[in-house]
């Protein structure tokens, strides 16, 4: 049997992956014929939230519920402060976080979920806009809101059509084009958005050099008069070191690098009368640098184009400030860069 040909795939196999792509693509068609019909009340509710001068509320009960704490974080990581209320916990005294300065995003593919129905005659009274986003806009919720984002007849992905899948996704969806064209709209910055994610690699990627560059005692300096022996002899440290020694002048001005692998060459070549002689002989002269405000991922795309693996950071003077190893963003570089 030819080892190239094709799989078969048993019958069973097929079915179940028939299955998968019919409820993916039931969703992916809802969303495409939401996109379609957007209206001007989706910018009456953009106008809405801009003019708001509090915070943005979501609420939802069950399955949208939880599609609103996804759009309460989407929100409130791209520059629109947000929180989510829900709504059994809010007529037994958590009404109380809103604020007349608030504006309330109700969740409710029908339009008419008790919990949600009974909050809006006091919210009104509390003269909070609201905006909702809905399968009918002759709904109770529909006819009450600010403005009604109008999902249209929703058809729930399965063989039975009943759990909340295909009209959770399109509120999801809906409220991503809200929080993003909001963001847009607010001229929110990369450097805004990395001040909310800090942590974890996004938060790297993000990041400046100030915040990952190696520096004070981390860092291995030298006169580049020194003789390469007596430079290894005194820069030798315990703990996390760089690759490279950075070399300066009597002005500490960076004049060179010498590497590990300047190191290594040196002694391949059987080249050790070397080591007695200044360094500044053999280090690699004007080397590329960097600045504390640079983008890690434009030091990373330094390092991986230039195929090197330390990156001094100096100051406006040419004085080293710091150093970038490679091993600092090894889990940002392109993968054949360290393959």
């Amino acid at each position: 049997m030819n080892s190239t040909a094709r799989k078969i795939i048993p019958k069973s196999e097929f079915e179940i992956l028939s299955h998968a792509r019919k409820v993916i693509q039931c969703e992916a068609s809802a969303l495409m014929n939401i996109a379609d019909q957007l209206d001007d009340q989706f910018c009456e509710a953009i106008a809405l939230i801009q003019r708001t001068n509090g915070s943005v509320i979501l609420t939802g009960m069950g399955k949208a519920g939880l599609i609103g704490q996804k759009i309460v974080a989407t929100l409130s990581s791209t520059g629109t402060r947000s929180h989510f209320l829900h709504p059994a916990e809010a007529v037994h005294g958590d009404l109380g976080c809103l604020h007349e300065n608030d504006l309330l995003i109700t969740l409710s593919n029908s339009g008419e979920t008790e919990e949600i129905v009974r909050l809006i005659p006091i919210v009104k009274q509390m003269k909070i806009p609201i905006i909702a986003i809905t399968g009918r806009k002759q709904s109770q919720l529909g006819l009450q809101a600010d403005a009604t984002i109008e999902m249209g007849q929703i058809t729930e992905a399965g063989q039975h059509g009943l759990a909340p899948t295909t009209s959770t996704t399109a509120m999801l969806a809906i409220g991503d084009a809200l929080a993003l064209v909001l963001s847009q709209l607010k001229q929110f910055t990369p450097q805004q958005f990395a001040l909310f994610h800090p942590a974890g690699s996004l938060g790297k990627q993000l990041s400046i050099v100030g915040d990952i560059m190696r520096s004070k005692e981390e860092l291995r300096i030298a006169h580049e008069n020194e003789t390469i022996r007596k430079v290894l002899q005194q820069l030798s440290q315990p703990g996390r070191r760089t690759g490279a020694i950075i070399l300066v002048n009597d002005s500490k001005e960076l004049q060179g690098l010498f590497t590990d692998s300047d190191l290594a060459r040196l002694l391949e070549k059987r080249q050790e009368s070397q080591l007695d002689r200044p360094i500044h002989e053999v280090m690699t002269s004007k080397p590329l640098t960097t600045h504390k405000k640079m983008e890690i991922m434009e030091v990373v795309e330094l390092l991986s184009k230039n195929r090197i693996s330390e990156l001094p950071v100096i100051d406006e003077n040419r004085i080293p400030v710091g150093l970038v190893d490679i091993t600092d963003v090894i889990g940002l570089m392109p993968v054949e860069s360290v393959a």
